[in-house]
């Protein structure tokens, strides 16, 4: 299969695209510059001169080049928008799979650091966060465009972790350079579900060959409160835990990563293990304490 990916510089879309292409796919990605360009053919990944601005279209004739396009791009929310707009638009009638890349964060709550018994499944209705309703709106897009013969899926992670992620565990190391101790926000036990990159790779891998028009799949393998990682950090680095309000969480990780780290975020991976068979194979995040990338977080800056 040849499969475009919009976003294959970037942590997940690279990844998606190093996986794809050592099953045998043909992929091509984006490149807004030439040392995006270079990186990509350093992996036998084919670049396309683009981006989600002036030379979208370019982008976009990719797509309609290809078997498959994989969104999976951090862009802003006008971007991706006008980026999600103008794809569905190009491959209606095509019979083209199209797979966005979303997230978990579309239905996190606000409990101050605290747990929530809430979990959701794909199916489950849910309130949305309002930060990422732009979000939301994509994957409503991108859904209904399978009315229109796009073979169109949404693939909604949790906190993907794994070599060279920013999740939680890598913000709980910067907190020790910070404050000499590994914080958590309230009482610690706010959780958001969370996968592997390895797992999610074999979930679009697995989409694009079996997924359904209209699909939504989630992608989860565990849950860990931000207390225990706090408590494997310390332990690790001989420091010790402290709990912070919110207002001194913004000094450590800034309003966006604030709200973050203190939101709980559980979802169940129901339809994709139905619907496509997905396992996933990496369940304990905390095998990462002790990387060296990790440590050095933890050291301040000058």
């Amino acid at each position: 299969m040849n499969v475009f990916i919009i976003g294959a510089t970037g942590f997940v879309g690279g990844n998606l695209a190093r996986h794809l292409a050592g099953e045998g796919h043909a992929v091509t990605g984006l490149a807004r510059t030439d040392t995006a360009a270079a990186a990509l053919k350093e992996q036998d990944i084919t670049p396309v001169a683009a981006d989600l601005d002036a030379r979208r279209p370019a982008a976009i004739d990719a797509a309609l080049a290809a078997d498959a396009a994989i969104y999976a791009a951090q862009a802003d929310p006008e971007q991706e928008a006008a980026t999600v707009a103008d794809l569905t638009r190009a491959l209606a009638g095509t019979g083209k799979a199209l797979v966005f890349l979303s997230g978990s964060g579309v239905l996190m709550q606000r409990t101050a650091g605290a747990w929530s018994p809430d979990i959701f499944a794909e199916d489950d209705a849910f309130v949305t966060e309002p930060l990422a309703g732009f979000r939301k709106a994509a994957e409503d897009t991108v859904l209904a465009s399978a009315a229109h013969e796009v073979r169109a899926m949404v693939i909604r992670p949790g906190q993907i972790w794994g070599p060279g992620d920013h999740g939680h565990m890598s913000m709980i190391y910067q907190s020790v350079a910070a404050l000499g101790a590994a914080a958590y926000v309230g009482n610690g036990l706010a959780v958001y579900s969370h996968v592997h990159i390895d797992d999610v790779a074999r979930l679009f891998s697995l989409a694009l060959t079996k997924g359904r028009a209209s699909g939504l799949y989630h992608a989860v393998a565990g849950e860990t409160p931000n207390r225990w990682i706090a408590e494997k950090v310390a332990e690790d680095l001989g420091v010790k835990t402290r709990s912070v309000t919110p207002a001194e969480a913004e000094q450590v990780w800034g309003p966006f990563g604030t709200l973050i780290m203190a939101a709980s975020c559980r979802i169940r991976a129901v339809t994709a293990q139905q619907e496509l068979g997905w396992q996933p194979q990496h369940a304990d995040m905390l095998t990462m304490i002790g990387d060296q990338r990790l440590r050095d977080l933890a050291t301040p800056a000058g």
